[in-house]
């Protein structure tokens, strides 16, 4: 199923193998998310290795440029949805694709600091592009059939609508979720 999802394939590859550096890659992975989240594309590496507990050689060893970083971060974020495709895929079909979005919207927001550090030149964009479609997609196929989405709207539109949503700053996360699921009324078929 990997060959599905190139992502992947790219995460797998790029992590370390020992136990032991698996854990700092995966803590330095995590802070770095939450630093680019708090101050995007300008977060300071130094930051992101003390939130790790790691030592700024560390950081260095696993990602050798500030680049490298930013595409792990980014390819780490795709294959969660990957992950939660797949973890979702025995719900009710309506269930699954908005569980998957409501995701989705969190992705949203790393996105954003990394495409303000990375061009669209980056064979990791791809990649990433190709395993959230396939994963994606066919959530929203299963509810279209099932008659709960609309039929006149393809996986473009769904993630563009949603990335429209974000895109905007909100009060809370509760204001958040009230937003997506004004729209995301636009999207469901009457019940």
């Amino acid at each position: 199923m990997s060959a599905q999802f190139p992502v992947s394939e790219i995460v797998a590859a790029r992590r370390p193998h020992r136990k032991d550096a698996a854990r700092n890659y995966d803590a330095l992975l995590a802070a770095a998310r939450d630093a680019f989240a708090e101050n995007g594309a300008d977060a300071s590496l130094e930051d992101i290795a003390k939130r790790a507990g790691v030592g700024i050689g560390t950081l260095y060893r696993n990602f050798p440029t500030r680049r490298d970083l930013f595409e792990s971060v980014y390819a780490g974020e795709v294959n969660d949805l990957v992950q939660v495709a797949r973890e979702v895929a025995g719900l009710e079909p309506w269930e699954a694709l908005t569980t998957w979005l409501h995701r989705f919207t969190g992705y949203m927001v790393t996105k954003r600091a990394v495409r303000e550090a990375l061009d669209d030149q980056s064979e990791i964009f791809d990649a990433c592009r190709d395993s959230m479609y396939a994963a994606g997609g066919p959530l929203l196929e299963r509810a279209q059939r099932a008659g709960v989405a609309r039929a006149d709207m393809d996986f473009g539109d769904l993630l563009r609508l949603v990335a429209g949503v974000t895109a905007t700053t909100f009060t809370d996360d509760a204001q958040r979720d009230r937003v997506l699921a004004i729209a995301l009324d636009g999207v469901r078929t009457a019940r």
